[in-house]
């Protein structure tokens, strides 16, 4: 017999796993078909805004699918073990408004596309809700996901290359601001 803290992991892993395996047969289909990938967040255009929806399932190659789908995965796991996360909320919204100001924000004449903009999100949520929340649970969980992901934070500074460092530091600041309107 399972315990309402196994069920709560159990119910948080199936969640979670449903929701990567989303991103990846979207990889998947994306690898399939290349053009699919025009569907990301172009900043600044009309059809851009379609992004906002689609970017974070639509990956460059597999590579980069791979390198976002374990940290999406924990971190949607840590994320729906606890209901005072308001989870699935917390997951839209980061999505909204990292997907918005990435469109924003970003550099013009490219396709932003990844999950990152989403794991950045989801990094400064659960580290800020640790404080906001005020509970040991999330307080533990905000140390974990520091000592885990913390590292990651230098993706929000601007950089050359294909990498949307704007993407990075809209999911950042999403995280925060989700995490400031949900301390209540």
């Amino acid at each position: 017999m399972q315990g309402p803290s196994s069920r709560k992991l159990s119910n948080a892993i199936e969640t979670s796993s449903s929701l990567v395996g989303v991103v990846c047969l979207a990889g998947l289909l994306v690898s399939l078909v290349p053009s699919l990938r025009l569907l990301g967040i172009v900043p600044r255009t009309l059809s851009g805004l379609v992004g906002i929806a689609f970017s974070p399932l639509l990956h460059a190659n597999l590579a980069h699918l791979l390198a976002n789908a374990a940290p999406l995965f924990v971190l949607l796991t840590l994320l729906f073990m606890d209901r005072h996360y308001r989870p699935g909320i917390a997951l839209v919204c980061i999505w909204i408004v990292s997907g918005f100001g990435t469109w924003l924000i970003g550099r013009g004449g490219t396709v932003h596309l990844g999950a990152s903009s989403i794991i950045y999100g989801l990094v400064t949520y659960l580290a800020a809700a640790g404080f906001l929340l005020r509970s040991w649970q999330s307080a533990f969980v905000a140390l974990l996901v520091v000592l885990l992901y913390g590292g990651v934070m230098y993706g929000v500074l601007p950089q050359h290359g294909p990498v949307s460092w704007e993407g990075h530091l809209c999911g950042a600041c999403a995280g925060l601001w989700v995490a400031w309107k949900n301390r209540r």
